[in-house]
């Protein structure tokens, strides 16, 4: 689907703009943090996805306490659905990989993409100050967009407030409706973890402003503001923004909360506001669905190649992972590097990306949260799906760690 397809009016002037100008935030100041530039994508290799593999990863995640889990792989044209358990433990039903699902933070991709829209529409630059479009929003007026989708912004995580104590936390707020205000409220009354443009530090306040932007920079809600950009040009005909329903549409997975308290029931999470996430991870969606999306990302279809480069200027995380722009870069065991989004939402783990060319595709899911086990199965079907049988096992991979409150330990 090329741009001209999409609806968008502002699409060629968009393009036009990145090939005759050279924006203001393109010289911005050196990071004081190690960032790897825009890598030219590393070829997949010869070996297809690697479907038993695959399999055998959604497997360990029953082993290890997830109710179901499922698998999606897009590979030119030829799609891979896997699927082991189930998406409702009361009724018996199986999971299966047409089934939607919470995204979690694969949301943040999203409002990034929305933001940089924006950006190649004029409305704001990557590096303005937040405050030049919310005036007194925040207490330190250095802090810019890009600061915001890069996680330097050196503001709290709120989440870590809220979801100090697993359950108990999320009981709280299951029912509950937050405005974007009240949640950064929550993360100014902590101290700043660091400075605007110091260390990467993950936290979903930085998204929660960027909703923010949206909605005041286009006049709508953030929810339209997805629609009207991404869902219905792409026909994500399983893509939602709910918020504040707590119900979930069609057929869908229920999602499995993990007590920390050990020996005690899952928690069925399934209904909830997500109003704690709202554009940080409030998106319903399917394996589908998100694979169309980073495909058409990756391909150019929904931001200019100026603004899909500097989503790609990578910080480093750790020394298999850097974060761009609102987008995860994974280096995998075969050589390849591939792009998208982890999300975690109570009851469930996501894990989305694609090649560097958006010609191959994954969506893997687990219906369940809050249990390290399970999430440290998921990037092996990364290695499954992109690597195939070239992939090969890694002995000190780094530990993964939940988008929720990310510096709670998880047992």
């Amino acid at each position: 689907m090329a741009p001209g397809t999409m609806g968008r009016a502002t699409a060629l002037g968009a393009v036009l703009l990145s090939l005759l100008a050279t924006p203001a935030h393109a010289a911005h100041a050196p990071s004081p943090v190690p960032e790897r530039a825009p890598e030219r994508a590393a070829a997949l290799p010869a070996a297809a996805p690697d479907p038993v593999a695959l399999r055998a990863a959604l497997r360990s995640a029953l082993a290890n306490g997830a109710p179901g889990a499922l698998a999606r792989v897009d590979d030119n044209g030829k799609a891979h659905r896997l699927a082991e358990g189930l998406a409702d433990r009361g009724t018996k039903r199986a999971i299966t990989a047409e089934d939607r699902f919470r995204i979690g933070s694969v949301t943040k991709t999203f409002t990034t993409v929305v933001l940089l829209q924006l950006v190649d529409e004029g409305v704001l630059g990557l590096d303005d100050p937040v405050v030049k479009h919310l005036p007194g929003a925040l207490p330190n007026k250095k802090i810019t967009v890009r600061h915001l989708l890069g996680n330097r912004s050196g503001l709290y995580d709120y989440t870590n407030t809220l979801f100090a104590r697993t359950v108990s936390g999320f009981e709280a707020v299951r029912n509950k409706v937050f405005t974007h205000r009240q949640l950064l409220d929550l993360s100014l009354a902590k101290a700043a973890t660091g400075s605007p443009g110091g260390a990467y530090a993950y936290s979903n306040t930085n998204f929660v402003v960027a909703g923010m932007l949206i909605e005041k920079l286009t006049g709508t809600s953030t929810g339209a503001a997805y629609r009207e950009r991404i869902i219905t040009p792409l026909k994500l005909a399983d893509t939602f923004y709910v918020h504040p329903e707590t119900a979930l549409p069609g057929r869908h997975s229920k999602g499995y909360l993990t007590s920390d308290d050990s020996g005690t029931s899952l928690v069925d999470a399934t209904r909830q506001t997500a109003s704690w996430a709202q554009s940080a991870g409030a998106i319903i969606s399917s394996a589908r669905d998100l694979n169309t999306f980073f495909s058409a990302l990756l391909r150019g279809e929904l931001t200019s190649a100026a603004r899909l480069t500097q989503m790609r200027r990578w910080t480093t995380v750790n020394s298999t992972q850097g974060y761009g722009l609102g987008l995860r870069r994974r280096d995998l065991s075969c050589g390849v590097s591939v792009y998208g989004h982890t999300g975690a939402v109570q009851g469930y783990y996501t894990y989305s990306f694609a090649s560097g060319d958006g010609k191959r595709s994954l969506t893997s899911f687990a219906n369940a949260s809050n249990n390290a086990a399970v999430l440290n199965t998921l990037p092996r079907t990364l290695e499954a799906a992109f690597c195939g049988t070239e992939a090969t096992a890694r002995t000190a991979a780094p530990a993964e760690r939940e988008d929720i409150a990310p510096d709670v330990v998880r047992r």
